[in-house]
This record gives C-alpha cells, structure tokens and sequence, in this order.
C-alpha cells in the first residue's frame, strides 16, 4: 500500500465517479439523464445512482424531470472568499463616492443559489434614499441587479441560473425571462422601473472579471422624492455609475493579474 501511494497509484474509487460525473455535465449544455450519463462514462446506472444523489443533494447538480445539469456551486466556490474580499476593498471607497455624488444608496450584491445577496451597501450623507441591509437575501428574476448578474455570464451558466431563480416557472415564462436579458445585453447595464415599491428606479451595472463575467452588480435605486428637491436624472445617474463601474472592473482585474 505504501508503495502505491508514493506512485501516485492509490486510488478513490467512490470520488473518481462523482469528479468523472461533473467533468461530463459540465461538458454537456442541455443536461443529462442518469442513462445518458452512465452510457458517457460506460458504467451502470447503480455504479451512479447514489453518487448522483449525492451531488443533488450537496447542490453541485440539479434535477429537472430527471435530466441532471450542473449547478454554479463549483462557480461560487471558485469565487469565494479572498477574491471577494479583494472585491470589497476595492469597491467600498468607490461606492462611497458614487454615494456622496448623486444622494442616492448604492449597494453591492452577488448571485447565490438563485437568490442575491447583499454584500455591502453605503447610505448617502443626507441619510434618505431606498437601502438595502447587509446580508440580505433578495429575489433574482424581478430586479434590475439579478437581471445583471443572469445576463453576463457564459451560455451555460446562465441558463443554470435563469432556471435556479425561476424554479417554478413554465418553459415559456424561462423563455420569455431569457429574451429580457438580450437587452440588458445590449445596453450592459439594466435601468428599470421596480416592479415591487412604487416610486423605485433601480440601475444595474456588471462588475465583470477577465472573461467579462458579472461577478457582482452594483446597483443605485433611486427613490423618487415629491418635495421639489432637484435630483439627479436616470440618465445622469447611469453615466456617473457606468464610470464607478469601469474604474472598479479594472482595478479588480489588475489585482487578480497581481495576485
């Protein structure tokens, strides 16, 4: 035994199939069956019935009608904690500053499981303004942020995470969901109208990594007020947040290159 294992021969049986089971969903865009995924890897299906229960049930693959796909745990877990903490060193002062220019919040939130979360949040001196709490946990499909972060990603994530933070929903609302994101496309960013508090605007931008990915979104909702007191336009807002946006974008990317 001794000997295997100084040649590298000592084998797990049991995490060859789970690592060979995502290694072929990740390859695959459309999902497996449990019989499609044994025939790949020419095993029997009992060889990986409870290793594909297992993936399920640890989130690293999900079961539609019985066709695995992958999920983007193993995308999250790549991400996780130091290039997250490089992102909020980074972020915070430029949040601040954004902040205190147009009198609105701005906040920071990441995609998790098919729902987003708030990882930092600034208040603007004045104190007023729509915030959102540190830590919390907010739908994905109806907001301007989840938009974002759905619509930059790579074909195949996108479609795990449009079908993850619309879990109930028929092929035809994912499809119409889906042809939303084209515009967001487009203009790289996402300016809506909030479909939950009246008198809300949220605008959106991307913070992309290298492989121009949306990692987080930085978002300003904009609270309309009816006092008279000036404000600033959407229009004005977009520009000054697609600027903090693109500072922050290259200032992350610099730091991942030196890291």
């Amino acid at each position: 035994m001794k000997d295997k294992e100084e040649n590298g021969t000592y084998s797990a049986p049991a995490l060859d199939k789970g690592l060979d089971i995502l290694e072929v969903l990740c390859k695959s865009e459309n999902g497996l069956t449990q019989q499609e995924i044994a025939a790949q890897l020419g095993r029997k299906l009992g060889e990986i019935y409870r290793m594909l229960n297992c993936l399920v049930q640890r989130n690293y693959v999900a079961n539609y009608g019985n066709v695995y796909t992958i999920t983007s745990k193993l995308f999250q877990l790549s991400h996780f904690h130091p290039p997250t903490y490089r992102l909020l060193t980074e972020a915070l002062p430029i949040m601040e500053s954004l902040s205190r220019a147009v009198s609105f919040p701005c906040d920071l939130r990441v995609y998790n499981s098919g729902i987003q979360t708030v990882i930092a949040s600034i208040q603007p001196p004045n104190g007023l303004g729509f915030m959102t709490r540190v830590g919390s946990e907010i739908e994905v499909a109806p907001s301007a942020s989840g938009m974002v972060l759905l619509a930059f990603q790579d074909q195949i994530i996108k479609d795990i995470r449009i079908r993850e933070s619309l879990p109930n929903s028929s092929e035809a609302e994912i499809e119409t969901y889906s042809n939303s994101l084209k515009e967001v496309i487009l203009k790289g960013f996402a300016s809506i109208k909030s479909k939950q508090y009246a008198g809300l605007h949220a605008i959106s931008f991307p913070i992309l990594d290298m492989n121009g990915n949306a990692v987080a979104a930085m978002t300003v909702p904009m609270l309309a007020r009816i006092d008279g007191t000036n404000q600033f336009t959407h229009e004005q807002v977009e520009e000054m947040l697609r600027k903090s946006v693109s500072n922050l974008s290259q200032k992350i990317t610099i730091t991942n290159i030196n890291a």
